[in-house]
């Protein structure tokens, strides 16, 4: 079954829509995390060991990489809805090189994104004393990892929004070249 092109248009301007919204929400989350973060003051030492309590950018990271992941399963999901369908292949929907690269950018940004994200949040988790982050030793974000995440997301997000936007405009163009040819 195929779907309408209004149908089909609708499904990107929905997906856009939902994208950019939590992407955002995400990009907010971050820089409430740079500024929530544990600072220098906040740091207990007893002489040996070291205490850290734990901070609000702890959850505000977490909610943080949610909102990224869902972004980008939501995106990849719609974009590889209907070429990528198995068996069948949806012949009015290409995806053009700039798109790919686009793309390519945003699972790139994705996991970098990914992978410090959970680095940060977890160093902003409680630290006991003898305990630590790392070896028993007390780690703190270093100022600006929030903010340069925040950068990321959008990057990200933007990639692959545009990814999206390529995609439907060049189905668009596609659509109205198309010969038919009669039988008989």
């Amino acid at each position: 079954m195929v779907e309408s092109p209004s149908k089909f248009k609708f499904t990107f301007i929905f997906f856009i829509i939902i994208s950019l919204s939590l992407g955002l929400v995400s990009f907010s989350l971050c820089l409430v995390s740079e500024i929530k973060r544990n600072k220098k003051g906040d740091l207990r030492w007893n002489g040996k060991l070291c205490h850290l309590p734990t901070s609000p950018a702890f959850g505000l990271g977490i909610a943080s990489l949610v909102c990224l992941a869902l972004v980008q399963s939501i995106g990849n999901s719609i974009l590889f809805k209907n070429c990528c369908l198995g068996e069948k292949r949806n012949a009015r929907f290409k995806i053009p090189i700039v798109a790919r690269i686009l793309l390519l950018i945003s699972w790139v940004g994705f996991g970098t994104a990914v992978i410090l994200l959970i680095a940060a949040t977890s160093m902003s988790k409680r630290q006991a004393y003898g305990e630590g982050w790392l070896n028993g030793e007390c780690y703190l974000v270093k100022k600006g990892t929030y903010a340069g995440l925040s950068l990321l997301i959008l990057v990200t997000v933007g990639s692959l929004i545009g990814s999206a936007l390529l995609t439907m405009k060049t189905n668009k163009a596609d659509q109205g070249h198309k010969i038919h040819s009669t039988n008989g």
